[in-house]
């Protein structure tokens, strides 16, 4: 089986159509619809693809419209916004069987020293991700072994994560939890030395656990599902060079949820404690 590090990469490597125009494999899979990291890495890739290579992206504004369709290829159409001294614009439109699913606007800065710097520290102190357990190694733990369809899911899972706190299995053990959450990730293997590919296989890592933190008071994580959840949007802040095959701490919060919908954010950090990158995204929640 390919690696799936590898397989991530390949999935990022778009093909160019035309002009401004980018087509992306969507995998086959069992899922009900696309995996939303998936569509957001592939549309900063396009966008990455029309601008300077000593420009890399800051942030990034993203719409999810509609649910993609697994096994359907999805088309990018990029519009070169601005191109400026010091800032680079672009918006990613993705369509797929003529209709759009998603939309994206990067802005991309080329560096420059800035005349102060601060950070606030890391929230709390976590464990060592080398002392932590794979999340596959814990479900096989606990179920005896994992259903096939999630060792199938898990073989293929392109990032090894660590949950940093206990995994919960039942009502009994959310009572009283706060709607916080903290994993380490890495690649499970080596993504080469293209920025840009490690920042849009960050950006497909940033939609995997972030709305966690907004079920947790409310749902065990790992054990029956009472609500159906899509992310609606998402936003993310790239402040610092970072190789996301290496690890990096995702620590998660959602200071509200209602209306049927939740609000998550994320700090990612680096095994120093630098910031690398700040993430915000609102899910819709809905009853099964």
């Amino acid at each position: 089986m390919t690696n799936p590090a590898e397989s991530l990469v390949d999935l990022l490597d778009l093909e160019q159509i035309e002009v401004n125009i980018f087509r992306g494999r969507s995998p086959q899979e069992s899922l009900q619809r696309v995996f939303g990291g998936q569509v957001a890495g592939q549309a900063l890739v396009a966008a990455g693809r029309t601008t300077e290579g000593d420009r890399p992206v800051h942030s990034l504004h993203a719409y999810f419209l509609r649910p993609g369709r697994p096994g359907v290829p999805i088309v990018y159409q990029v519009e070169r916004v601005r191109d400026g001294r010091s800032f680079t614009t672009r918006r990613v439109t993705a369509v797929q069987q003529g209709r759009t699913i998603f939309n994206l606007t990067a802005s991309f800065h080329k560096p420059e020293e800035g005349p102060f710097e601060h950070q606030l520290p890391p929230a709390r102190e976590v464990p060592d991700p080398e002392s932590l357990p794979p999340v596959a190694e814990e479900i096989r733990k606990h179920l005896g072994a994992l259903p096939e369809q999630l060792e199938l899911m898990a073989r293929r899972q392109p990032f090894d994560i660590r949950y940093v706190d206990r995994l919960r299995w039942n009502a009994d053990d959310i009572d009283g939890a706060e709607p916080r959450s903290a994993v380490w990730m890495r690649a499970v293997g080596p993504l080469g030395d293209d920025p840009l590919i490690h920042t849009c296989a960050l950006t497909y890592a940033s939609d995997m656990t972030l709305l966690d933190a907004v079920r947790i008071p409310v749902e065990p994580l790992w054990g029956q599902r009472n609500f159906d959840m899509a992310s609606l949007d998402h936003a993310m802040w790239f402040h610092r060079p970072f190789r996301a095959d290496e690890w990096f701490l995702y620590d998660q919060e959602s200071p509200i949820a209602i209306g049927g919908r939740g609000l998550a954010r994320g700090r990612i950090y680096d095994v120093h404690g630098q910031l690398l990158v700040s993430v915000v995204q609102e899910g819709l929640f809905r009853s099964l």
